[in-house]
């Protein structure tokens, strides 16, 4: 069981992680989003439908509609990317280290299914000074 908070509910829920085959992911995503989230891929800066969205909600994952940021913790870091400041909750996400494109960098990962949604850095805006740098592919926005 993984425990993931719920936004609606307001509380910790046990939720059993999403293990799908990938053959069942490409079937049931689209193109950009299963290259993205269940790849690993990178969507081209300014591309993304949310890089430059400034609509109030919640942004969910794309693969599973785990709850992940807020759309008030959102920024703009001129990168091209969706930026957020800090997650819905730390258990909501699983960061780990990738080593992928000669680089070393924090990778941030649905906790629950595992889909890759971007990189978290050390240069973001106080208090948190972090930067949740993410793909729009790999996000749903439900508004509130």
């Amino acid at each position: 069981m993984v425990q993931i908070y719920s936004v609606t509910e307001g509380r910790l829920i046990d939720q059993e992680p999403i293990e799908k085959s990938e053959s069942t992911w490409k079937a049931i995503l689209d193109p950009i989003t299963f290259e993205v989230a269940r790849r690993g891929g990178t969507e081209p800066p300014f591309t993304g439908r949310y890089h430059n969205c400034h609509l109030n909600g919640i942004y969910l994952c794309a693969c599973c509609e785990t709850d992940l940021f807020y759309s008030e913790d959102k920024f703009d870091s001129g990168t091209g990317w969706p930026s957020f400041t800090k997650a819905v909750s730390e258990n909501n996400i699983h960061i780990k280290v990738d080593r992928s494109a000669g680089m070393i960098r924090d990778e941030v990962l649905c906790a629950l299914c595992g889909a890759h949604l971007g990189h978290v850095f050390n240069d973001g805006p106080p208090p948190a000074g972090r930067r949740f740098c993410m793909n729009s592919a790999s996000l749903r926005l439900r508004s509130k």
